[in-house]
């Protein structure tokens, strides 16, 4: 497979060609169970970007979608569900299944992991609170 310069000079060799027998000729193929071809066109195009200086990240394992801002801000449904995001668990290494522990403060909401104490949880790590809600802006 070629990539870099190389990718772009085969390119531009080949000029008005399909797209398949662009990413072909670039190496962009493989071969399935049955024997017949397949060709790769994501990683083609990915490539292409890339040899052009465009990198979409798509190597790290982001939090939550790209070029988004996290608000920290929970907002109460219409059925009465608190819901914290995939960013904000990803953020804390939270699994499906982890538990916690929930504490009502005077307006506020903690959720404290199970096994683990108020002074064992510092800011940050795994503390989620709910400020009044007349505060937000």
């Amino acid at each position: 497979m070629l990539t870099g310069t190389d990718l772009l000079t085969k390119v531009k060799d080949l000029g008005d060609v399909s797209k398949t027998e662009l990413a072909t000729a670039c190496g962009y193929v493989s071969k399935k169970k049955d024997g017949s071809d397949r060709v790769n066109f994501t990683a083609f195009y990915e490539a292409l970007l890339n040899a052009k200086g465009i990198d979409l990240g798509t190597g790290s394992a982001g939090i939550g979608k790209g070029g988004r801002k996290l608000s920290y801000v929970a907002t109460v449904q219409g059925n009465g569900n608190l819901l914290i995001g995939k960013a904000y668990t990803a953020m804390l290494d939270l699994s499906p299944g982890d538990e916690f522990q929930i504490k009502l403060g005077k307006k506020a909401i903690r959720l404290i992991p199970v096994g683990g104490t108020d002074e064992e949880i510092g800011e940050g790590s795994g503390d989620i609170e709910a400020d009044d809600a007349s505060n937000a802006d």
